[in-house]
C-alpha cells in the first residue's frame, strides 16, 4: 500500500531544533523525488526542500536555505528534514509528498503539481 507517513513534529522554543521524518512504503527511494512543504493557517502551501531519487541532489527554498538540511535513507526509505534555528514564522504543518525522479524547480521555486502522493502531514510549532 502505497503512505507517506510524517512523523516528528512537536512544540519547540525559537532557536530550537527539530528532525522530521519521512517514511516511504510502495514506492521507492531509487523512483521518486522527495518533497517537503509546509503549510500555515490562513496561507498557501510553501515548497521547502527536495531530494532527487537519481543522484540525491537537493533545492532549498530560500526561506530555510542555511537553516534546514534535506537527506534520505535508502535503506530504510526514509527521508529526513533537519531543522535548526527554528522561528515562529517556522510554525505549520509540514507534509512530505514524492514526484517521479527529480524536483521539478523553477524560477518560480518547487513546483506543486508534479507531486503525485502525499503524506497527512505533522504539526510544528514554533513557540515560547
Amino acid at each position: 500500500q502505497l503512505q507517506l507517513v510524517e512523523s516528528g513534529g512537536d512544540l519547540v522554543q525559537p532557536g530550537g531544533s527539530l528532525r522530521l521524518s519521512c517514511a516511504v512504503y510502495g514506492l521507492t527511494l531509487n523512483d521518486y523525488a522527495i518533497g517537503w512543504w509546509r503549510q500555515a493557517p490562513g496561507k498557501e502551501r510553501e515548497g521547502l526542500s527536495c531530494i532527487s531519487s537519481t543522484d540525491g541532489s537537493t533545492y532549498y527554498a530560500d526561506s530555510v536555505k542555511g537553516r534546514f538540511t534535506i537527506s534520505r535513507d535508502l535503506a530504510k526509505n526514509t527521508v529526513y528534514l533537519q531543522m535548526n534555528s527554528l522561528k515562529p514564522g517556522d510554525t505549520a504543518t509540514y507534509y512530505c509528498a514524492a514526484e517521479r525522479v527529480s524536483c521539478s524547480v523553477s524560477s518560480a521555486g518547487l513546483g506543486y503539481y508534479g507531486f503525485d502522493y502525499w503524506g497527512q502531514g505533522t504539526q510544528v510549532t514554533v513557540s515560547t
